[in-house]
């Protein structure tokens, strides 16, 4: 029986991975990144603190700004995990007060297109699934 590398068996792991199998890891990560806060973090991380800007670093308190609502320790909480996650940097510079700001990796790059363009998506078509909505609605109150 041959033996395999570590390398090797990542790479065969990797051209396994099917998020719809129930076991798969990659479900992690989709439900890491339909967390509420995940992409809207990616995208002001990725475009700024005007959201239409080249990706920059940002202070904490920028991103609380850019996201209004959202609470201190959800805010934490989301940039630990994309930071675990590879996705986002986090640095800390000596300063008095420390001043810490976070950036988005290669990898969280790579992904920022994507959440920028969902973003846009819902930005677009709020109106219209408000309109399905009630119409939705509409049809359940006339069935019964």
């Amino acid at each position: 029986m041959a033996t395999m590398t570590a390398a090797a068996r990542r790479a065969k792991a990797k051209a396994n991975y099917n998020a719809f199998l129930a076991m798969c890891p990659s479900q992690q990560l989709l439900d890491r990144i339909s967390d509420k806060w995940v992409p809207l973090v990616l995208s002001a991380l990725g475009s700024g603190p005007t959201c239409d800007a080249q990706p920059a670093p940002m202070r904490y308190s920028e991103l609380a700004r850019v996201l209004a609502g959202v609470s201190p320790k959800m805010l934490t909480q989301t940039l630990r995990s994309l930071e675990r996650d590879g996705l986002v940097t986090r640095t800390a510079l000596p300063t008095v007060p420390v001043t810490v700001s976070y950036e988005l990796t290669e990898l969280g790059q790579s992904l920022h297109g994507t959440v920028r363009e969902f973003k846009r998506w819902a930005e677009a078509h709020m109106d219209d699934v408000f309109a399905a909505r009630a119409d939705y609605e509409a049809s359940e109150q006339l069935s019964r």
